[in-house]
């Protein structure tokens, strides 16, 4: 039976894990370093998956003939108000404590979304973000507003599972 159920932000989790292999490893250090399975005080989490179509036109004809798929980007964004480092370096790995001297794997981690409403036990969506990497990372110190981190990512490719 598929889910129906509606949710909020207050529904949700964020957990981390690592794939297999050198990338995995350099996060797993991280991760174990800032206890970090369960990502805290996160807001405006953002997933988007586009798929490139592109239309084959005939000449002569003005509606598309066909769409045929092409590459697929999995990307997004979270914003964290919990700002001890461990970001920075899942995004620089080796490079958030010296400059390397040549070049360096970057960590690599899986990242879990799951909502379910307390209301509706056994009701949930999991989307889990598979070889996702940091590409971008904002500090942001406002006069009088929380202090906010935020980070960009790209995801090699996204699986959803619904429950319930």
């Amino acid at each position: 039976m598929p889910n129906t159920n509606v949710f909020t932000g207050a529904d949700g989790s964020i957990s981390l894990s690592v794939p297999p292999g050198t990338e995995g490893e350099k996060a797993q250090a991280v991760l174990d370093a800032y206890q970090l399975v369960s990502v805290g005080r996160v807001q405006n989490v953002r997933v988007e998956v586009r798929s490139a179509v592109r239309p084959f036109n005939e000449i002569g004809q003005r509606y598309a003939t066909e769409l045929r798929p092409g590459n697929i980007e999995v990307s997004g964004s979270i914003g964290r108000a919990m700002i001890n480092g461990a970001m920075l370096k899942i995004l620089l790995g080796e490079a958030a404590d010296s400059r390397p001297a040549g070049s360096w794997a970057q960590p690599a981690i899986n990242i879990t979304l799951l909502v379910e409403n307390p209301a509706h036990p056994g009701a949930r969506n999991t989307l889990t973000l598979h070889d996702v990497k940091l590409d971008s990372w904002v500090y942001a110190m406002p006069e009088d507003d929380f202090i906010l981190e935020a980070v960009g990512f790209r995801a090699l490719y996204v699986t959803v599972q619904d429950e319930g």
